[in-house]
């Protein structure tokens, strides 16, 4: 694919992220532009990556040929107004935000190639899992397009608008239910004698052979956890699952548009 310009709008975590994802597959870009409120922010990813050009306002940024909204929902209307004058129907714009719906986002820009994607911080290593939705309008040759461009992530698959925020709670989010406790269970194995190499190839070799039993092995839910009969944290069970369900699902009905 041949070199284009890209726009960031927000220079976050997750613009971090996606520039790590392709400076990691030598993705080449014939300019990268990042605007954020906070100058600061951007001058941090300066010296990380010293393509990326600071603009000074939204629309700037969106002078490019792709434009990634990496901003929180509640700003992002805002910077649709900010941008609205500067897109045309050759922009293509990605906004990673749960919420706003692409409806929202074509009524205010007036364009068709608009594309929703919920990104997963694996993208980091080229390993993301990020579903993404097309404007209708769209020709296929332009969803290709966008899909080339951003596989370098990881798997860019195509789903139903309505499941966008599902996968942002089982999937953008997952992470930050288990790093904690991963880092944790690494605490405890070295107070028990285990270096911290030993620390975490244990537990990283068991994690992924454990999600294969639970996910491959035929077996159901039921049968995979009576395979182990000591239990160390089962009376934390149900205080655990009810954590997940008030805090999920309330967040979800918060992001969902």
């Amino acid at each position: 694919m041949k070199p284009t310009t890209i726009g960031f709008i927000g220079g976050g975590r997750i613009t971090r992220i996606f520039l790590q994802g392709f400076q990691n597959k030598s993705v080449e870009f014939k300019s990268i532009k990042v605007y954020d409120h906070n100058p600061d922010t951007v001058e941090a990813l300066k010296n990380e990556f010293p393509e990326v050009e600071r603009t000074e306002s939204p629309a700037e940024a969106a002078k490019a040929e792709v434009v990634v909204i990496a901003v929180h929902p509640p700003v992002v209307m805002e910077i649709l107004e900010k941008i609205a004058g500067t897109v045309n129907e050759k922009t293509y714009v990605v906004s990673l935000a749960p919420k706003i719906t692409i409806a929202q986002i074509t009524d205010k820009l007036k364009i068709a190639n608009v594309v929703r994607m919920i990104p997963n911080a694996t993208s980091f290593i080229n390993r993301g899992y990020n579903p993404v939705t097309y404007h209708e309008a769209m020709l296929k040759q332009e969803q290709k397009f966008i899909k080339k461009l951003f596989s370098p992530l990881g798997r860019t698959f195509r789903t139903e608008e309505y499941k966008l925020e599902g996968y942002a709670i089982v999937s953008g989010m997952l992470p930050t239910y288990f790093w904690f406790q991963w880092q944790e269970l690494e605490n405890i194995a070295q107070q028990t004698g285990l270096s911290p190499e030993e620390s975490r190839k244990a537990i990283l070799s068991t994690l992924k052979r454990a999600a294969d039993l639970y996910f491959k092995s035929g077996l159901t839910p039921t049968e995979v956890m009576d395979l182990i009969p000591v239990k160390p944290i089962s009376d934390n069970e149900e205080e655990i699952k009810n954590t997940l369900n008030t805090k999920l699902l309330g967040l979800y009905n918060k992001i969902k548009p």
